[in-house]
This record gives structure tokens, sequence and C-alpha cells, in this order.
């Protein structure tokens, strides 16, 4: 299996002749207004260049979006990818915003569905704190995913969340073999972050001892504020070094 990051949260998987796309985000730099951020940068999104050509995003076998926020779901992705590709959402409110760009094969995933002899299966994601949630609705609902093929490794993407009893229990229900984790520290109030952070690394570190940790979702958008640097001296800090990939835009992964 190979993994290549693509930007902030977009990457593809690649599992022999099956290419699943998660998270595209394919506009150009700077394509995108602001987020709110309380680190005062007014940068535009996403803050880096596409480095993974075109040709090899707009071809997947299967497109998971874990929710619709701009820098998931983007108009440039909208535009381009194949309007019959299969593409896998949480629920309908986001069902009817892919159909209506025209995509003819957009499926809820509300139960395990298999795809290209893929299985994919929706966790439980929640895109910050109940306090923040709270005050700010709009961040509504995302979703995370496990994917599994045979003879493969099995994939938890946890997707746009912070650390709740739902990811713990589906670290420990699922013992995936990789687990990719949005420690982008994306804060755009003061009441706090609404996706992971670096410290959360340890913990997932611990939940899930076999795994290997794929931190992306940094470096790409104005509000989130961690580096990958961030990410490494943490990883140093409780010994983890070797169980994390930090890995640079456009890098691939082999498992």
């Amino acid at each position: 299996m190979k993994m290549t990051h693509v930007r902030n949260a977009t990457m593809l998987i690649d599992y022999d002749n099956s290419t699943v796309l998660i998270d595209p985000m394919l506009g150009a730099r700077g394509s995108m207004d602001p987020f709110p951020a309380v680190s005062g940068n007014t940068a535009r999104n996403p803050m880096v260049d596409l480095v993974v050509p075109l040709e090899r995003l707009v071809t997947p076998d299967v497109v998971v979006v874990t929710h619709t926020h701009a820098d998931h779901w983007d108009a440039a992705a909208a535009s381009m990818l194949p309007r019959e590709v299969p593409i896998l959402v949480q629920h309908a409110e986001d069902a009817d915003i892919i159909t209506g760009y025209g995509f003819t094969d957009v499926r809820i995933l509300d139960e395990p569905i298999v795809v290209s002899d893929i299985e994919f299966t929706r966790t439980s994601a929640q895109h910050s704190s109940d306090e923040i949630l709270e005050a700010l609705p709009s961040l509504g609902q995302v979703m995370g995913v496990i994917l599994r093929r045979d003879s493969e490794p099995t994939v938890y993407v946890a997707g746009d969340t912070v650390m709740t009893d739902n990811v713990r229990d589906t670290l420990r229900d699922n013992a995936p073999d990789i687990v990719v984790l949005n420690t982008g520290g994306a804060t755009p109030t003061p009441m706090g972050p609404i996706i992971m952070s670096p410290d959360d690394v340890e913990e997932v570190a611990r939940l899930a001892p076999r795994a290997h940790i794929v931190s992306v979702h940094m470096e790409a958008l104005n509000h989130c504020p961690v580096t990958r640097e961030d990410v490494h001296r943490e990883a140093a800090l409780h010994g983890i070094t070797d169980r994390i990939s930090i890995p640079e835009d456009g890098e691939c992964l082999t498992f």
C-alpha cells in the first residue's frame, strides 16, 4: 500500500490497482479567502502550491469526503473530478451539496461499503470541543473513515476531530495498522483548537501500540499554527519518533 500526502488533509491511498482520494482540496495557491485565525495570519488559502500533478488526482477509483468545508472539498475538486466517480460522504446534507455539482454516484456511509475491493467504515469525529461547537454550530458534522482490504494494512483516517472517547474507542476496537491524524491545531477563535494538536500524538500512540501514525493538515492553511517541526519535537519528547511519519507535500509513504 502506498500513501501520497498531497497537501493539508488531501491524500492518495493506492491499494494495488485501486486509488482512493481523501478530502480533495485541488485549487491553486491563494484561491480561497483566509479563515478566521487567532494568530492573526491573514494569508489566503491554500498557502502552498499543489505539487502533485493534477492528472494523478483527478482519476481516482473512489473519493472520500469527510466533510464539505472548503479545505476538504473545494470548488476545484467539484469542477475537475469525473462526474461518475463514487464519492463517500457522511450525511444527506453533504450528499446534496455534491450531487448539486452533477456527481451521479454519491453514497452516504451510514454502514460499511465495499468499493473497488476496499471496505470503508465511517467513524465518529467531533470538529472541536462541545463548548466550541455550541458557539460555532457552523463547524457541523464530520466523520473519520477506516479502510480495509485483504492482505493490506488497515488505515484509520481520523479526520477533523479533537480527541474524544469515540476516537479512543475506535483506536481500541479496530487496532489499525496506520492512523492518519490532522494535527494542525486549527484555531479560529480564542476558545481553542478545532482539530488535534501535537500533544494528541502521544495518546494515540499509547492507545494503538502497534500502529504507525501519519501526521498531516499542517503548513497549508492560515488558521493552523502547528508546524511539522512541532510534531517532530513532541514525538521525540515521548520517544515515538520511529512510529510517526510527518510527510512533506508530495511525499509518498510505502507500507
